[in-house]
C-alpha cells in the first residue's frame, strides 16, 4: 500500500514552466530543495506531471517502470511492497518486509520507511520526480540507488475548485476520484480533501474446484490538506493527514502449476488464494518561514504507521505445500529542519534529520508433509526491529560565473538498530488449525529440529553503521542554454538484519552497509526552436556490499553482503513537438551491471548480471491532436515500451550442485508492451477510454528459488494481462 496518500509539502508546488509558442514545457522541479526548471538541475531527474500520469496510464507505483529509465519494479506480491530497482540497484532476491529499499520513497520531502507502504494508487499529484543516482547529501541514508518523491497538490488559497471521476474497465473494475479545495480566506487559509477508490475482480482465472481468481483489486484512501499563510506573511503552514487501506487478493503464482502443464498464462491452478491486507495512514506538519528575502527556514513534522496482513499461497497448486501469512505492523516518526540561503552567487542548504522507525512482524510458514508423509507442519516466527538514524547535512551551489557553477554538498548519517524479543519455533499443525510447538528454531544455532522447546527463549541483537556521504559537481552553461555537468556522489543504506532467519538464529546477524561511489556526465538542453528538450547522462558505479539473501541447507537463510560490484550506462530523454497539435516523447537507458565479486552457497558469480538489471529500457509513445469534434480536442496517446532479458536471481542461470536448482527460470525475456488512450476534452469535460498491455504481452514481474530449498517448483509472479475501460471527469 502506498502513503501517497498523505505527507508534507516543503516548497510551493511547482507548475509546468511554459516555453514560447510551440514549445515543449519545462517542468519545475524542487530536486535540490529548491525551485529549479528541470532542465537547469546537474542530475539525472524523471519529472512526471499529471498529464504525463494520466496519457500513460500510470496509476500506481509498479507502472513507473513505463516512463522512467533503468527503472524496474517489481514484488512478489503483486503491486504490494513494491521492489525498486535503479540502474541496477535493487533488494536483489530480498523479500522480507523489514528491509529498507536502497532507492529512497518521499512523499512530499517526508522519508517512507515501510515498502509495504509504497505501492498503492497514485491519485490527486502534482507530480513525481525520480532522481537517478545516488542521494546522499539532501535525500540521505538508504538512497544508493536514488530516490522518489510523490509531490501531492495542496490548496493554492485563491477561489474554489474540484474535480471528481468515475470509470469503468473489464474485470468488473469500479473507480472513482474526487479532489475538493475552497479558500476560507482569500490568499490566507485554505482546505483541501481528495479521495481514491478502485474495486475489481480478479485478473487471473483460477482453474482450481471453486476457487478464487488472483489479482483483485479494493483499495479505499483519503487525504485532507490544510493550508495557513497568516496575514498572507512570510510563514507558510501545511498539514496534512491521510488514511487508507487495500483488500486485494493475492497475486497469482505459477509454481507447481504453470504454463507447462497446460494452465494458461494467465490462469492459476490455486486452492487457497488469500488477501493482501494493507493499511496505512499518517500526519505531517510542514511550517516554512521566510525570515528575509534570502534566508528561509523549513521544519517537516511526520508520523506515520501501518500494517500489513499478507495470506499468500506460495506453491501455485491445488494441494497445500507452501501457504504463508507475511504479518507485520510499521510505524514512524521523523523530523527535519533546514535552512537554506539563496542570493545570487550562492545557494546554500544546511539542515538536520531524525528519524526512527519500527516494525513488529509475526510471520507464519504452513508447509504440507513437512515433518513426514502427510504429516503437515511448519514455523513460526516473532521479532521487533527498531531503527534510529540522525544526521546532518549541508550543499551549496556556488555561482563562480554567470556560466560556471560548482556544487559541494557533505552529509553524515547515524544508524543505530536493534532486534528483539525474536523466536521462532517448528510445529506440527495444518493450515487454519492449531499449532504444537516441537522445538525452538530461534534462538539455536543448529538445525530446525535440534533444539527443545522453550517457550520463554529470546534472541537479542544490536547494530550501528555510520557514513559520510556527499556530492561535487561542476556545471557550465553554453551561450545558446545547453547544460553541461560532471558530478562525483557517494551514497549509503545502512546495515541490515537478516529478517528472513526462522529456521535457525545462526543467520540472523547485523551485515554491513551499501556504499556507492557514482560518476556522472550529462547534457541537457532545448534545441530547434525550442521544439525539442533533450536530457541524457552517462555514468560509471563503484558498488559495494550489496544485501542479498544466501539459503543454505537446512534451509537456513543467510543475509550478506556482495563484496564488489560495477555498474555502467548511459540514458537519454527527449520531448519533441514538431506541430503544436504533436508531441513526441521518449527515453532510452543502457545499462551493465555485474558482479565483480561474489559466492553464494560455494558458486562463484563474478561476473553475472545484478537482478532485475535489463541491459536495455526504452519507451516512445506521441499526444496526437488529430481532430476537434463537437467543440473539444480529440487526442491520441499510444506508448510503447521495451525491456531486454533480465534475471529475477543473482545466480542468473548456475546452480549450486546438490540443490535441485533450477535458476533458469527465473529470468524474463526480453520484451515490449503498448498502452494507449483516446481522450475527447472539452472546457473542464474529459472522456477517455485506455487500453494498457494492449497485445497482452505474457511476462513475469518476479521470481525465487525455491527449488533450492527443498519444494519441487519456483516461484514466478505474473505480470498483468491487457485491462481496458473509460473514466469520465468533470472539474469545477
Amino acid at each position: 500500500m502506498t502513503s501517497v496518500a498523505g505527507g508534507a509539502l516543503a516548497q510551493e508546488a511547482a507548475p509546468t514552466q511554459p516555453g514560447p509558442a510551440g514549445a515543449v514545457d519545462d517542468i519545475v522541479v524542487t530536486a535540490q530543495r529548491r525551485t529549479q526548471a528541470l532542465l537547469d538541475v546537474p542530475l539525472a531527474i524523471s519529472a512526471l506531471n499529471t498529464e504525463t500520469l494520466t496519457t500513460k496510464g500510470i496509476t500506481n507505483s509498479a507502472s513507473l517502470a513505463t516512463a522512467v529509465p533503468n527503472l524496474q519494479v517489481s514484488s512478489p506480491y503483486g503491486n504490494t511492497q513494491p521492489n525498486f530497482s535503479l540502474r541496477g540497484i535493487s533488494v536483489a532476491n530480498e523479500y522480507n518486509a523489514n528491509q529498507a529499499s536502497p532507492v529512497g520513497v518521499y512523499i512530499d520531502d517526508v522519508y517512507i520507511a515501510s515498502r509495504t507502504s509504497q505501492g498503492m494508487g497514485l491519485f490527486d499529484l502534482d507530480r513525481i520526480e525520480v532522481l537517478r543516482g545516488p542521494q546522499g547529501t539532501l535525500f540521505g541514508r538508504n538512497t544508493t540507488g536514488g530516490a522518489i518523491n510523490f509531490i501531492t497538490m495542496r490548496p493554492d488559497l485563491a477561489g474554489t475548485e474540484g474535480r471528481v471521476e468515475a470509470g469503468y474497465a473489464n474485470f468488473n473494475t469500479v473507480s472513482a476520484q474526487g479532489a475538493f479545495e475552497t479558500t476560507l480566506v482569500e490568499n490566507e487559509l485554505g482546505v483541501r480533501a481528495a479521495v481514491n477508490y478502485v474495486k475489481g475482480d480478479g485478473q487471473l482465472k483460477n482453474l482450481a474446484a471453486n476457487g478464487r481468481d488472483s489479482n483483485s483489486v479494493d483499495t479505499l484512501q483519503g487525504r485532507l490538506s490544510v493550508r495557513w499563510k497568516p496575514n498572507d506573511g512570510p510563514v507558510d503552514v501545511n498539514l496534512r493527514a491521510y488514511a487508507g487501506r487495500d483488500r486485494g487478493a493475492q497475486a497469482g503464482i505459477h509454481g507447481l502449476s504453470g504454463p507447462g502443464d497446460g494452465t494458461g498464462f494467465f490462469e492459476i491452478n490455486e486452492n487457497r488464494v488469500g488477501d493482501n491486507k494493507t493499511e496505512a495512514w499518517g500526519v505531517a506538519l510542514n511550517v516554512a518561514a521566510e525570515l528575509s528575502p534570502t534566508v528561509t527556514v523549513t521544519s517537516i513534522t511526520s508520523k506515520d504507521g501501518g500494517n500489513q496482513d499478507l495470506q499468500q499461497a506460495a506453491d501455485g497448486s491445488s494441494l497445500d505445500l507452501l501457504d504463508i501469512n507475511w504479518k507485520s505492523d510499521f510505524d514512524q516518526f521523523s523530523q527535519e529542519l533546514r535552512l537554506n540561503y539563496d542570493t545570487d552567487k550562492i545557494h546554500a542548504v544546511v539542515g538536520g534529520f531524525y528519524g526512527t522507525d519500527e516494525i513488529v512482524t509475526d510471520n507464519l510458514f504452513n508447509i504440507g508433509s513437512a515433518l513426514g508423509p502427510n504429516v503437515n507442519g511448519g514455523f513460526f516466527e516473532h521479532y521487533k526491529q527498531t531503527r534510529k538514524s540522525w544526521a546532518i547535512f549541508a550543499q551549496s551551489d556556488f555561482v563562480l560565473t554567470p556560466k560556471l557553477t560548482v556544487t559541494a554538498g557533505v552529509r553524515y548519517t547515524q544508524d543505530d538498530a536493534e532486534y528483539r524479543d525474536g523466536y521462532a519455533y517448528l510445529f506440527a499443525g495444518d493450515i487454519g488449525g492449531e499449532m504444537t510447538p516441537l522445538a525452538s528454531t530461534v534462538p539455536c544455532a543448529t538445525p530446525a529440529g535440534t533444539c527443545a522447546y522453550d517457550p520463554a527463549a529470546r534472541y537479542n541483537i544490536d547494530g550501528d553503521s555510520d557514513a559520510v556521504t556527499g556530492r561535487l559537481a561542476l556545471s557550465y552553461t553554453f551561450d545558446n542554454g545547453v547544460h553541461a555537468y560532471a558530478s562525483y556522489s557517494r551514497g549509503y543504506r545502512s546495515g541490515a538484519f537478516n529478517g528472513g532467519g526462522y529456521t535457525s538464529s545462526a543467520g540472523i546477524t547485523f551485515i554491513q552497509p551499501e556504499e556507492v561511489n557514482a560518476y556522472e556526465a550529462g547534457l541537457k538542453g532545448r534545441f530547434i526552436d525550442e521544439r525539442l528538450t533533450l536530457s541524457s547522462a552517462v555514468f560509471y558505479y563503484d558498488y559495494s556490499n550489496q544485501q542479498v539473501q544466501d539459503t543454505r541447507a537446512g534451509p537456513v537463510s543467510f543475509l550478506v553482503n556482495a563484496p564488489k560490484s560495477e555498474v555502467y550506462g548511459g540514458e537519454v530523454e527527449f520531448g519533441y513537438r514538431p506541430m503544436p497539435d504533436f508531441k513526441l516523447n521518449g527515453s532510452l537507458g543502457y545499462l551493465d551491471a555485474t558482479y565483480k565479486e561474489l559466492t553464494l552457497q560455494g558458486v562463484d558469480l563474478s561476473g553475472n548480471d545484478l537482478p532485475f538489471a535489463p541491459k536495455v529500457t526504452a519507451q516512445l509513445g506521441f499526444d496526437w491532436t488529430f481532430v476537434r469534434p463537437a467543440g473539444g480536442a480529440l487526442t491520441f496517446s499510444p506508448t510503447v515500451s521495451y525491456f531486454s532479458r533480465q534475471y529475477f536471481s543473482p545466480f542468473n542461470e548456475k546452480n549450486a550442485a546438490g540443490t535441485g536448482q533450477v535458476n533458469s527460470e527465473l529470468q524474463q525475456d526480453a520484451y515490449a508492451k503498448v498502452n494507449a488512450s483516446l481522450s475527447w476534452a472539452r472546457d473542464d469535460l474529459t472522456i477517455r477510454a485506455f487500453v494498457n498491455n494492449a497485445f497482452e504481452k505474457e511476462t513475469y514481474s518476479y521470481g525465487l528459488d525455491l527449488r533450492g530449498a527443498g519444494f519441487p517448483f519456483n516461484f514466478l509472479v505474473p505480470s498483468a494481462p491487457r485491462t481496458y475501460g473509460l473514466t469520465i471527469s468533470k472539474a469545477f
